[in-house]
């Protein structure tokens, strides 16, 4: 035993010295297998939705991007590496710096080969990665489309800049780089091989170093004053400290500095070129000094000394040319060049019947919040734990008995979270897909507060006629469902909860076209690699004919089949030809139109995440000077076949990735005429444009320089705190003053910038697709007027004793109460605010919010009644010219207001009436004494008409 154990020792270590080679190579195969994995399953998803020509065009430019950056970048490196190792002195000459150095050269003497190979792949590898990024670029450079506009300072069309600069920046900035690299590589070997001597006698550089190093050195100048030449044009899209674009300093002194620097550039590129025939650094030295002399004095202390003494002594009137430039470029960046202002005077007056020429508008005033009524729809249509509705519902309209309804919508979709036996098989196979779409009146309720829904149930309603109800495709489902298999007298599928049937349910097997394939072992094997679940490649439940459906959500499916375009936050879903669609709203947008201001997309859209929705998706942190709503896309809810619509036909960014992807885009003529009926002016892009619309409606230059008349979006009176955000825009249908008829619109209200909480605008957008659609007008108020904003309206509703005391009793009587969207009309000649007030009761976990109450605010009035005409009336003299209360019978139609609830609603005015008189006359206010009593006398009035109809 004792001459044995020698001869166990070796090969037990050499299995421990080969043991982490083989965890290494299993852990490389392994990230190869699941890059791999991934990557087929990118293709067959592009193929199963007909947009592979997306994938090809993007992979091959990506390809070809790396193959040409990385290898030109490996090959000028490595080349430089190579000639200075072949350039070394045969004889080193002998220091103690030498003899150092001898031992760095002997270490790396057998592994040179190695080394150089493996920096070889790295620097291909890293170079060709960084280039493969550069598709956008690329490919907008390629198919760049004329804008048939030019800039005001160099004459050149749009396109230049946004689409042919970006591409020649990154190219000057690649080059430099390689160059850059290739210099460090080659001085390091030199350095290493006596080629370059700083402590040594005599020459500093051997004659081949020196050469080498010279033309280098040279092209990275030479390059340098290329990049000089390109920065003028950069000039067009800077910011600076008033607006984006070239200011008096930047025409009259920066952009000549960049020329000049350009050509001293130039000709310090040529000194190093000559240093190739001299034996000294002097002369390349001295032109570099000179460079970095004049970078100073003419890009720095020039400019500086322009602004100072030139133009801030009189900035206004230096910069106006340039202010003005800026002023219509930005607005025709942002499409609000053709925004319609006028002049409002709004009136405080109220007086009996003022509202009937806006009756339309007044019954079509949307109460159903969709950010308050997501619970109510939850706890009324939900009908299982499993099936959910998002936080924040949609806003879309639709014909129902001959006339255009706003409604608030949602599709019942599936909550995998809910469901109490969860595991793999029933969230992947059983549990696939959500059941229904609901919709809600959004101008009624019914007697309790609850919404009156035109659609819902399981199954659903047949208000809109049939359609498919089931829900594969939707912002909640899970994240991947293996679905059809053999058709079989025991589908595997849930379907929907039936009583009627023996399990309670109804099961199903999926029909549609959507869905990749994995019927073979092959296809299994990559998704469960793909998934890390060997459940995949192992259960039984899946056949010949199983497929997948993964990348489900609607917004990034049109992500990956339109990789160039910007999407809004906030798809909806419609029933159009008998399906459930989803409605995707794209924006093309750029960062290259010269003087337009740069806004940040996340922050300028910010409010639409104060609801904290699974719905709503935020905008990436970037900053843009363009935007256009240029395409329409749609997601089927049943099989995920995504459309692309073109919407906005001469934008020229539209056409460019048009002809970059050929064919991936329909013409506006295919939208058919019911999905046309339900698009809408999408929120994102509104909010960039108010947000540029607070300063720009000033087109003044010197006006904007004072910024004394900019506006900006109040804080949302609905949320607490010191924290409220921006009031966000609503979705209503109203007639705009001077319109010959209403219009499905987005709306917003501005106060004045700096504090104060007035009413200094209202701008209304119009949704409706057609030939007004996107036209914006804004109703301008007089700065003399002191009508109350958002927040001073809230405040006053607070203030009112009647208002404070009922809301006070609700919230103290085992009740929430939650204020809706206060909503801004232009009606009866001035502005109308109304908000619905909702009560949920807090000793129930199940309960929901019910529509209890009604805000209204006309001038220096309020009402609060149980209904909206109810309030109305108590504003405006007992007939505010409103004929429909907002409550409606179980069968949707409105209900009849009867004698009793006609005398009730007089009495409740008439006792209003009453304490304010008292009030008035305690305060010796005899304007108001006298209006209470006129008030008083027409509830009077009415009490005694109900009182007689009822006998």
């Amino acid at each position: 035993m004792t001459f044995s154990m020698p001869m166990q020792n070796g090969p037990r270590s050499g299995r421990r010295s080969t043991l982490p080679i083989t965890i290494t190579i299993l852990v490389v195969l392994g990230v190869i297998a699941v890059s791999l994995s991934g990557f087929y399953a990118d293709f067959l998803w592009f193929r199963s939705v007909d947009f592979l020509e997306v994938w090809q065009t993007t992979f091959f430019t990506r390809a070809v991007l790396f193959l040409l950056t990385g290898g030109l970048t490996a090959l000028i490196v490595i080349a430089n590496v190579v000639v200075a190792y072949r350039s070394r002195p045969v004889f080193a000459p002998l220091s103690i710096e030498a003899d150092n150095l001898e031992r760095y050269r002997a270490q790396l003497e057998p592994i040179k080969k190695v080394a150089v190979l493996g920096g070889t792949v790295a620097i291909f590898y890293f170079a060709g990665s960084a280039g493969s990024q550069l598709w956008r670029p690329w490919l907008m450079w390629r198919n760049a489309t004329p804008f048939g506009e030019k800039d005001p300072q160099f004459n050149l069309d749009i396109s230049f800049f946004a689409f042919k600069l970006p591409f020649y920046q990154a190219l000057i900035g690649w080059f430099i780089s390689t160059i850059i690299i290739g210099l460090l590589a080659a001085a390091i070997v030199h350095y290493l091989y006596g080629g370059i001597r700083p402590q040594g006698p005599g020459e500093r550089t051997t004659v081949a170093a020196r050469v080498q190093l010279s033309v280098l050195l040279g092209f990275i100048v030479l390059a340098k004053a290329v990049a000089y030449w390109f920065d003028r044009y950069a000039l067009a899209l800077k910011d600076d400290r008033i607006i984006t674009g070239l200011t008096y300093t930047d025409v009259n002194a920066v952009l000549p500095a960049k020329a000049i620097l350009a050509g001293i550039a130039a000709i310090c590129s040529l000194l190093f070129f000559a240093n190739i025939f001299r034996k000294s650094w002097q002369l390349p030295g001295a032109g570099v000094v000179l460079l970095a002399v004049s970078s100073l004095v003419i890009s720095g202390l020039y400019p500086a000394a322009i602004q100072q003494f030139q133009v801030k002594p009189s900035e206004s009137t230096k910069e106006a040319p340039f202010i003005e430039r800026n002023i219509q470029a930005t607005r025709a960046a942002y499409g609000i060049d053709k925004t319609e202002i006028v002049d409002y005077s709004a009136t405080v007056n109220t007086a009996a019947g003022q509202l009937s020429k806006d009756a339309e508008t007044i019954n079509n005033i949307r109460l159903m919040d969709p950010n308050v009524i997501s619970a109510t729809f939850r706890q009324l249509q939900q009908i299982k734990p499993y099936y959910t509705f998002p936080e924040s519902l949609d806003v879309d309209r639709y014909v129902i008995n001959g006339k255009v309804r706003d409604a608030v919508v949602a599709v019942r979709e599936l909550n995998i979270e809910g469901n109490p036996n969860r595991n793999w098989i029933n969230d992947h196979l059983v549990y696939t897909h959500g059941f229904g779409f609901v919709g809600a009146y959004g101008n009624t309720r019914d007697a309790d507060g609850k919404p009156n829904f035109f659609l819902g149930d399981i199954p659903p309603t047949k208000t809109l006629g049939a359609f498919q109800p089931r829900i594969y495709f939707g912002e909640n489902v899970p994240d991947y469902s293996i679905i059809g298999g053999k058709n079989s007298d025991s589908p595997v599928e849930f379907d929907y909860p039936d009583d009627a049937s023996p399990n309670g349910a109804k099961t199903y097997t999926y029909t549609g076209k959507g869905g990749v394939p994995i019927g073979n072992l092959f296809a299994r094997a990559v998704f469960a690699i793909k998934y890390q679940e060997q459940r995949i490649l192992l259960s039984s439940l899946i056949n010949s004919e199983s497929k997948i459906l993964f990348e489900r959500n609607p917004r990034e499916r049109v992500a990956k089949v339109a990789p160039w375009l910007t999407l809004d936050g906030d798809p909806y879903p419609t029933v159009v030809g008998g399906r459930v669609l989803w409605v995707v709203d794209g924006y093309t947008t750029s960062a290259g139109y010269p003087y337009s201001r740069k806004v940040n997309l996340s922050a300028s859209t910010a409010d639409a995440l104060t609801t904290n929705s699974n719905a709503i998706t935020a905008q990436r942190d970037s900053s843009i000077n363009y935007i256009r709503n240029s395409v329409k896309a749609t997601v089927d809810a049943y099989d995920g076949t995504v459309t692309l619509y073109k919407w906005d036909e001469k934008d020229p960014v539209l056409a460019t990735w048009s002809k970059a992807f050929p064919g991936t885009l329909k013409e506006k003529s295919a939208i058919s005429k019911e999905l046309m009926s339900h698009l809408r002016y999408p929120e994102d892009i509104f909010r960039v444009q108010r947000d540029i619309l607070s300063s720009y409606h000033v087109q003044n230059a010197n006006a904007f320089y004072g910024g004394q008349d900019f506006w900006r979006v109040p804080r949302d009176p609905s949320t607490f705190g010191g924290n409220a955000s921006a009031q966000p825009p609503y979705y209503l249908t109203l007639k705009m003053p001077g319109e010959e008829k209403e219009a499905f619109s987005l709306t917003t209200p501005f106060v004045p910038r700096g504090g104060r909480e007035n009413l200094a605008a209202f701008v209304a957008v119009n949704a409706d697709p057609g030939p007004n659609y996107g036209k914006i007008k804004v109703l301008q108020l007089q700065r003399s007027t002191n009508i109350a904003g958002p927040s001073q309206v809230s405040s006053n509703f607070e203030a009112k004793p009647e208002v404070a005391t009922s809301l006070s009793l609700l919230r103290q009587g085992g009740s929430n109460v939650e204020l809706g969207n206060l909503l801004t009309l232009p009606v009866g000649g001035g502005l109308l605010y109304v908000q619905p007030v909702y009560v949920r009761a807090t000793s129930n976990t199940a309960a929901y919010p019910l529509l209890q109450k009604v805000l209204v605010s006309f001038g220096d009035q309020i009402g609060f009644s149980d209904t909206l005409k109810g309030s109305l009336d108590q504003v405006f003299g007992g007939d505010s010219g409103q004929r429909s209360s907002g409550v409606v019978s179980g069968d949707g139609s409105p209900a009849t207001t009867t004698a009793g609830q006609s005398l009730a609603d007089a009495l409740q005015r008439a006792k209003q009436a009453l304490s304010e008189a008292q009030a008035a006359l305690v305060k010796g206010d005899f304007a108001r004494y006298g209006k209470a009593q006129d008030a008083l006398k027409q509830a009077i009035n009415d009490a005694v008409r109900a009182q007689n109809q009822s006998k």
